[in-house]
């Protein structure tokens, strides 16, 4: 099991599908993420069987409190590409309509994806992309000394307006040498 002080990581389950849904459906949400589009039942059972149970390229986990097991988020690491040891970060708190908590979840939950991207699975880098206005993300990512490799301008059609995507990586040794232990 992964776990830290307040969270511990889980594998998704079935019974998690409809809570993740209903996350994911948020609008206050879904504008963060790249499937813009509401998900169905189907929608959300596909993605189960698909990348949960048979993708050797994603390994996504569920937030659980220690205290109660209960459900506040989803994170993993998504598109891994295994020959050059890289993948992309994916992450939300769904409970209390939290996307980026304030009381330290997302935050320990990056940690420990971090050190098992790292020390457990031997990835050398860990990416995401970041829409412009997704300041919570782009906080949390820079407390970990994610830096920004490159900017996609207008890249991101939102609210009427077009946006930049920016994409943020952690190297291993980068992340070895702010988190020694």
């Amino acid at each position: 099991m992964l776990s830290s002080n307040k969270i511990y990581l889980d594998s998704i389950n079935k019974k998690d599908l409809n809570t993740l849904r209903k996350w994911r459906n948020n609008p206050n949400y879904r504008k963060f993420f790249r499937e813009f589009k509401e998900i169905s039942e189907v929608d959300q059972m596909k993605w189960f069987d698909e990348i949960i149970q048979k993708s050797n390229h994603s390994i996504m986990f569920s937030i659980r409190s220690i205290k109660t097991n209960k459900l506040l988020g989803c994170c993993g690491l998504v598109y891994i590409n295994w020959k050059d040891r890289n993948a992309d970060l994916s992450l939300y708190i769904g409970d209390n309509d939290e996307y980026i908590d304030n009381k330290g979840y997302a935050k320990e939950s990056v940690l420990i994806l971090l050190r098992y991207a790292f020390k457990d699975i031997g990835l050398n880098k860990v990416w995401t992309e970041i829409y412009e206005f997704d300041k919570k993300k782009l906080k949390l990512y820079k407390k970990f000394g994610f830096k920004k490799d490159g900017t996609l301008r207008q890249n991101y059609w939102y609210s009427g307006k077009w946006w930049n995507s920016y994409i943020l990586s952690i190297l291993k040794k980068e992340f070895i040498k702010l988190f020694k232990n």
